[in-house]
């Protein structure tokens, strides 16, 4: 199974600026992904980043880097600018790791790879179940329903299923979307040129964009634990402490 890793690398975080540059236990936050994505089987991984001070930093640890246009608005549109500009095939295998993730497990980053090429769908991404109802309510925890054939139906911010009785919500049908995701390079490109859907503008998530265009998203649960990203002071806090462990 040959697939190659693009990390997004963005400096200007809205929430927590310069983020991936912050010092966990004496690696940065984005070395730390890095790290990870190297233990996969990816054949390649390529940091794409908008930003001098992110390329610096990650040429010093050893990562291949591609400085990408800044006024990309999705992880998934930085992609598809480095595959075309790296030549890319089109029957190649690519998987997004942001950069923000630096507990992602690599056995999880070879699920969805394989997933991908063994679904025959054009995206594939992971998901893992919802334990309490406070992040079954949280709106920034993206929730998403799938078929029995493991084909997404949709993503929300919103509680999904809706449980039409309060006092009987069952966490069993109930999952979190993780933001890992495994492309084929034809799709990256025609992404390109795809505009917003109303639903990605509404919600603020990309996915319903390509559900929108009627792509496929093969959906899985993943195999390994996938830890915290890193979106605000307290989610850093929290990786500090779990990485220390």
């Amino acid at each position: 199974m040959d697939f190659s890793i693009i990390i997004p690398a963005r400096y200007a975080s809205s929430r927590l600026p310069a983020k991936l540059l912050e010092n966990i236990n004496g690696k940065t936050l984005i070395e730390h992904t890095y790290s990870n994505a190297i233990k996969s089987n990816a054949q390649r991984v390529i940091i794409a980043t908008d930003d001098e001070r992110i390329s610096v930093i990650a040429k010093e640890f050893g990562a291949e880097v591609c400085i990408t246009d800044p006024s990309h608005t999705s992880g998934t549109s930085r992609l598809s600018e480095v595959v075309s500009s790296l030549d890319f095939n089109d029957d190649e295998v690519v998987v997004n790791v942001q950069g923000d993730e630096p507990m992602m497990s690599p056995d999880a980053i070879n699920q969805v790879a394989s997933n991908l090429i063994n679904s025959g769908m054009s995206v594939a991404t992971l998901c893992e179940k919802i334990e309490s109802e406070e992040s079954y309510f949280d709106l920034n925890c993206v929730k998403v329903v799938y078929n029995s054939r493991g084909k997404a139906l949709y993503f929300s911010r919103s509680p999904i299923p809706a449980f039409r009785d309060s006092s009987e919500i069952n966490l069993d049908f109930c999952f979190r979307h993780i933001g890992l995701y495994a492309y084929r390079v034809s799709f990256l490109k025609k992404y390109f040129q795809m505009g917003k859907s109303d639903l990605e503008l509404a919600e603020k998530l990309e996915q319903l964009t390509i559900l929108n265009q009627g792509i496929d998203i093969n959906v899985d649960i993943s195999c390994a634990s996938t830890g915290y990203g890193v979106d605000t002071e307290s989610d850093l806090k929290k990786v500090k402490k779990e990485l220390k462990k």
